[in-house]
């Protein structure tokens, strides 16, 4: 997106420069010239900021390893290369956002651990919702999948969107096949009470002192209640889940291979 951004910038300068330029000749050559040196400061900006983004791209794609490689074995279950390759790229996103380097030594060993932990949790609540007998039927992904790509305009952006996450059709429908099942054991295993009005109120007057703080214009509780305890309740759940997957780990055998 931000290098899309920069060609499009170009663009309104020279419409804005056209549209204030004067009817004096000499204006009219200094707009000229100012726009040129604009152009050629964005151009240099431009190539810069993607030389420095295909550089960190390819350090990120050092930290992916063989596809066909085994990196972990959970109960005699493989996790495969390409598994850890896909939920690797993720954290390694989000680590990003966060505003951290993933390519330091230390990002580097952190989103490694993230990414292990997260497929062996992953793959042990898999084991747990099969052995509870939950499943995904061939109506339901096919579900899944039509909602998948609603939020696509074509079928060729959709494709496109696959091709970037590193993903084909066959492996999405495999990751909605795992989802579903996942999905129904968690909503009905790992339950949690609903968040009190107590918590709520607790909640938003942390949220109500940072926006203060920050000069923002804080909501009244009542608009925002419902969004504060889903929140609350989906935090719950989360810390609960972590905790089944800790038990769950505990008389599991996990073989890290990498």
């Amino acid at each position: 997106m931000k290098k899309l951004l920069y060609p499009i910038i170009i663009g309104l300068l020279a419409v804005v420069l056209t549209a204030c330029g004067s009817n004096d000749e000499a204006d009219k050559k200094n707009d000229e010239k100012e726009t040129k040196t604009t152009e050629k400061e964005t151009a240099k900006a431009t190539e810069e900021q993607q030389k420095q983004m295909e550089e960190m791209k390819k350090q990120l794609d050092k930290q992916k390893v063989d596809e066909k490689k085994t990196v972990a074995i959970v109960n005699d279950e493989k996790i495969s290369g390409a598994e850890y390759n896909t939920v690797l790229s993720t954290t390694q996103m989000q680590m990003q956002q966060f505003g951290q380097d993933p390519t330091s030594k230390e990002g580097a060993k952190q989103i490694k651990e993230q990414t292990l932990n997260s497929l062996v949790g992953q793959k042990l609540l898999l084991q747990a919702a099969d052995k509870k007998g939950y499943t995904a039927s061939k109506a339901e992904i096919e579900k899944q999948l039509a909602e998948i790509k609603k939020q696509y305009e074509s079928e060729e952006k959709f494709k496109a969107a696959l091709k970037q996450a590193g993903l084909n059709s066959e492996m999405l429908n495999a990751q909605i096949a795992e989802n579903i099942p996942y999905t129904k054991y968690v909503e009905k295993e790992i339950k949690v009470e609903e968040a009190t009005d107590e918590e709520i109120q607790k909640y938003y007057d942390q949220v109500a002192e940072q926006a203060k703080t920050s000069g923002q214009k804080v909501q009244k509780l009542e608009e925002m209640k419902p969004q504060i305890k889903e929140q609350l309740e989906q935090q719950k759940k989360q810390e609960k889940l972590v905790k089944h997957v800790e038990e769950l780990q505990k008389n599991a055998k996990v073989d890290i291979k990498i």
